[in-house]
This record gives structure tokens, sequence and C-alpha cells, in this order.
């Protein structure tokens, strides 16, 4: 018997380290060759790792949660002499890898300090409590107050007296008391993965890109006749026609007149990225979170093409089995609630574009139409801009043009006309 090391693989695209996901093997296990061992993350996309190698798992590196730098050990295994011969091949070093790092040991994460029973120790061997100021580390005060512990009744038994984390984790018996008993109502969540990468990801894009967002209303009454129309023609085992293939059919002709809108910021060059074609991203709930699949090209669809590609790609997100290359690359974004759309939102920009559309519920309601009062379908359009690179005026000017071919959906079909 022989063991082999297996190092976290090089992931491309200058990644430098991975998530740990979820493990789906554990020491002990007898895996065979191509049987998926763990799934990581990226800043890019969430990847199944097979096992290089048939063999027993001795020993895995990191927890749910945890970073593996590319070239570091990720898994040992115990292998035959068969498979040890394999083993060699993947032996080779990462090509640009970093430099193998020993195993990190994960060790359980501290206890709370309301959770920690006291220490078996006599009451009149602990020190006196502390008098006049508290001397406490910032970490150790969040600490207690966390704990609904009164620093000033605590003895410190650090250099002059200092409150130490073994202080704390001997005080207030009856507030650990109390914490335990609350403990069953509460169920703690780690944030890992796609929901930590979406977490980091949407706090980046409200940080630094100052938006600008425009809500206008539009009537599809027309539209809604169209799409009925066109779901009546259709086989029913075809799929139902929803708004959001016309609406994306809609968009890239308004684009054509506004391409400062379909654009892509390089934040390290300092560059605005221009590009003629329009790979429309198109935001889908999935249980694992929100995924973004792209329309590649979609300026270049039909209409029932471009709902079977919405569709599919919708399908794989949620399914989990969508490619890295199929949830990459968006331009720009389109984001709808469906019938949860509400009456208006304000959608995050998918950094690094500069312009996110949203589609909010339509609804009959009374308007006034050529000074008659009469029901018409209304549907709010919610719309985000980066305002460093699309000014207010021209962001107002593409919802006008996107409502006007919404309003008259034959314009949908007919591209814009350039004046030579």
């Amino acid at each position: 018997m022989s063991q082999f090391t297996f190092k976290m693989p090089d992931l491309g695209e200058g990644t430098v380290d991975a998530e740990i996901v979820a493990w789906h093997t554990k020491p002990g296990d007898v895996v065979a060759e191509d049987q998926v061992i763990v799934e990581v993350m990226t800043d890019k996309a969430a990847v199944e790792v097979p096992a290089p190698v048939s063999g027993r798992v001795v020993s895995v590196t990191g927890a749910p949660g945890d970073k593996v730098a590319v070239g570091s050990p990720l898994i040992v295994f115990e292998l035959s002499e068969a498979s040890a011969v394999a083993a060699a091949a993947v032996a080779a070093p990462v090509v640009g890898a970093a430099a193998p790092a020993p195993p990190r040991a994960v060790s359980p994460p501290p206890p709370a300090v309301a959770r920690t029973a006291p220490p078996a120790a006599r009451p009149d061997a602990r020190p006196a409590a502390t008098k006049g100021r508290v001397m406490a580390s910032p970490a150790n005060r969040r600490l207690a107050s966390e704990a609904g512990i009164d620093l000033t009744t605590v003895a410190g038994s650090g250099p002059g007296g200092r409150i130490l984390r073994a202080d704390l984790q001997g005080a207030a018996p009856q507030a650990a008391a109390a914490d335990t008993a609350n403990a069953v109502d509460t169920t703690e969540i780690k944030v890992i993965g796609l929901r930590r990468l979406i977490a980091e990801r949407m706090s980046e894009a409200k940080r630094t890109i100052p938006h600008f967002a425009y809500v206008e209303e539009v009537d599809v009454t027309e539209l809604e006749s169209l799409r009925e129309h066109l779901n009546h023609s259709r086989p029913k085992d075809s799929g139902a026609l929803s708004y959001l293939p016309l609406v994306v059919m809609a968009l890239t002709r308004v684009l054509e007149s506004f391409p400062q809108c379909n654009v892509l910021y390089d934040a390290a060059r300092g560059v605005l990225v221009r590009h003629r074609a329009m790979h429309v991203g198109i935001a889908t709930q999935t249980p694992d979170g929100l995924k973004v699949p792209v329309v590649r090209n979609a300026q270049s669809r039909g209409l029932w093409e471009m709902a079977a590609e919405i569709r599919r790609l919708a399908e794989r997100a949620r399914s989990n089995k969508a490619t890295r290359e199929e949830l990459l690359g968006s331009t720009i974004t389109v984001t709808s609630l469906g019938k949860l759309g509400g009456i208006a939102s304000t959608p995050i920009i998918n950094a690094p574009e500069v312009a996110i559309i949203g589609l909010n519920k339509a609804v009959e309601r009374p308007v006034v139409v050529n000074g008659a009062v009469v029901v018409r379908r209304i549907m709010n359009l919610s719309s985000s801009f980066d305002h460093r690179f699309v000014d207010g005026y021209d962001a107002a000017a593409m919802i006008q043009a996107l409502k006007e071919r919404l309003e008259h959906p034959a314009t949908i079909f007919i591209p814009t006309v350039k004046s030579s």
C-alpha cells in the first residue's frame, strides 16, 4: 500500500484558491476514479472535483467554508499497487500553481462565550472583580456584550487585571444558562459557497457603483394580446411564451441606439469595453441562490429561439448543470420576479455591467386614455444604471425607447433604422 496526496487543481482564469462547499466523501471511504469527491466554489462558478484515482480516503483538508490554495494538499488516498501507477501521472506539479503548503488542520470554531460551561473551580479561588477602568480587548468586549456579561463584574487574570477570554468563559453562569435555554429557538447557518459569493458581489456592487434608478410604467395591453395569440397558435408542449423573451428582443433593438449601456467596466485598467454583440444575462432564482445564465448574441435570435434558449438556460441553472461558459460573459442583465414582481424594485447592477432592467408584475387597472377611464394592463420597468458612465438623460431615453417598443409590439420585430 502507498499513499497519494491530491492537491487543489488549477481551476483556470487566474484562480488562486477555492472554497470548500461540500465534501462528498470522508476519511475511511473507498472511492472510485472519477467519482465526485468535493464541490468547491471559485470567484466564477461552482466546480465538482472528481477523484483522480481509486483508493481509500485517509484524510481531507478543509471544512465547508474554508479556502484551500491551488497546489495545496486537498485529500490523501491510500492506494493499491494498481492504483499507484495511475497516481504517478496525476502527481506532476500543477502548472502555474502556488508552492504546495502543508495540510491545514481544521479546528472547530471557538464556542460562543455564553454557551461555555463554567470551569470546575472553587468560587473562592477566583480573583476579585474589576474595580475602576475595565481593561479588555475590543474582541473580548464584543463577546461580553453578545453574552450579556457586565465586564465590571468580571475578574481579570491578565497583566494588570486585563480581562482575557478565559475569564469571560467562567463568568456569568446565569447568562450562559439563559443563552443555552434560548439556543433551541435559533439555527446558525454558515454563509458559504454560492450564497457567500452572491453576498460578496452584491456588497461590492452596491459599495462601488453609484446606482441611478429609473422606474417607468408601460401599457402592455397590446403585448399581452400578442402573447396570448402566439401561445394559442403553438402546440401546448412547446412551452408558454412569457413576457421575458419579448422584452429581451425589444431591448436588443433599443441597445442599437444606446450602445453605451451594452458595456463592461474594466476597473483594473480604467477602461469601458463596449460590445457590439448583445449577451443578455437572465437573472434566475435557483435553490442555491441567484444565478445569471447568458443568452449569447441575443440580437441575432428569433422570438421562439429566444424563448427556448431562456427556458433551457433557466432549467440548467436551477438543476445546477449550467457550465461556466453559460454563466459568464453577459453585457447587460434582465431580471424578473414574475407574479411576485410587486409595483417597483431597485435591482442591483451585475458588475462589471453598467445597466440592469427589471420587470415588475403586470396588472389590470383603470387608466385615462384619450380623456376616458379604461382598464389597461400595466407593468412597471425598474432599471438601474451605473451613473459614472450612463447619464440620467440617456438612461431615461433608453427606457422610454424600450417602453415605445413594448407598447407597440410589432416594432419589436423591426430593426432600428440608423440615419445616414
